[in-house]
């Protein structure tokens, strides 16, 4: 079937045709030279015009990120040019673009870390700056922080829920769907978590993964470490190797879900790297206010706002080179 008349089909392919599309897509770029995968894919495409018309769209919108973005040199030149484009195209289109940015320059200076298949193959997902509320069948409940996504997958045995990305705040429910209380379980890279009650909130970093209990009792399985039972209060660091309790967080493990940074002493760099979540761009300070210590309740519905509030707490200055680089220095 030609991309033509894949153009000429009017009705939207669902949710569920888009999100094979893109597991093709995913699939072929991971396993190109597999000529069985090429004809399998070739055969779901013709099954229906309504798959043609999403792969045509997915390959569309891959090509176009590529074009964009894959001879810029540098970090302040890559923003520029973004900025460029974003003036030329609608805010819908902007918007699209910037969801799939990714920019590899030296030493891989910025990466917007997801493309958007990824998010639309998920069961649950949030972009930048976005935060999600949901309420699952067996009565739990599940928040999504920035940049999250999340598979669910429920059966007569257990409750999973596999993070694939990004930080959730899981409520435990009653399990009103089953007769029996089937476990609730989080699966990330690191360990798998499970909720006894209360809730508890799992955080992926890329080589590790943090469980910080906020009320009732969660259990923490590692493959390399006896059952860890963890207390509300308590937060553990899980490698593939160990789980460690940390101390006291100089911010509040939960405080997103209310749309909120709470700090408590915390490095200026530090507390930068949580806002710059929340953002797309570059956000960074100078070396010498990096260590410059920070206190207080931050709303996060507006960051620009947000950082202005920052200078007027510390000595520091707001020094934009784009919209999408901004570093904080010493107040002159």
């Amino acid at each position: 079937m030609s991309g033509a008349s894949a153009h000429a089909h009017s009705q939207e392919p669902s949710p569920q045709v888009v999100k094979q599309a893109i597991q093709w897509s995913m699939r072929l770029n991971s396993q190109g030279h597999n000529p069985q995968l090429r004809e399998q894919c070739e055969q779901w495409r013709v099954a229906h015009a309504d798959h043609e018309c999403a792969w045509q769209r997915i390959q569309a919108l891959n090509n176009e990120l590529n074009s964009r973005f894959q001879n810029i040199p540098a970090p302040g030149a890559a923003l520029e040019a973004l900025e460029n484009s974003a003036q030329r195209l609608s805010r819908r289109q902007t918007l699209k673009l910037l969801s799939g940015l990714v920019v590899v320059g030296s030493g891989a200076w910025l990466s917007r870390k997801v493309m958007p298949w990824q998010q639309w193959s998920a069961d649950f997902a949030t972009s930048v700056g976005q935060r999600g509320r949901f309420q699952l069948s067996d009565g739990s409940s599940l928040q999504l922080n920035t940049d999250s996504a999340v598979d669910q997958d429920f059966n007569a045995e257990r409750r999973l829920i596999t993070l694939n990305r990004g930080e959730i705040l899981v409520g435990c429910g009653a399990d009103v769907q089953s007769p029996t209380h089937r476990p609730l379980l989080v699966q990330s890279r690191h360990g798998l978590f499970e909720g006894i009650n209360g809730r508890f909130v799992v955080r992926q970093y890329q080589d590790k993964t943090r469980l910080s209990v906020l009320e009732g009792q969660s259990i923490i399985r590692s493959p390399a470490a006896s059952p860890v039972t963890v207390n509300a209060g308590q937060h553990y660091l899980v490698s593939s190797r160990e789980a460690v309790q940390l101390p006291a967080l100089n911010m509040d493990a939960g405080a997103w879900s209310e749309g909120l940074i709470v700090t408590r002493n915390m490095r200026l760099r530090d507390f930068l790297t949580e806002v710059g979540a929340y953002r797309h761009g570059h956000l960074g300070c100078a070396d010498d206010v990096a260590d410059l210590r920070l206190s207080g309740v931050f709303r996060l519905e507006d960051t620009d706002k947000l950082l202005t509030v920052v200078t007027q707490t510390l000595p520091v200055q707001l020094r934009y080179r784009t919209r999408w680089w901004v570093t904080l220095q010493r107040e002159a």
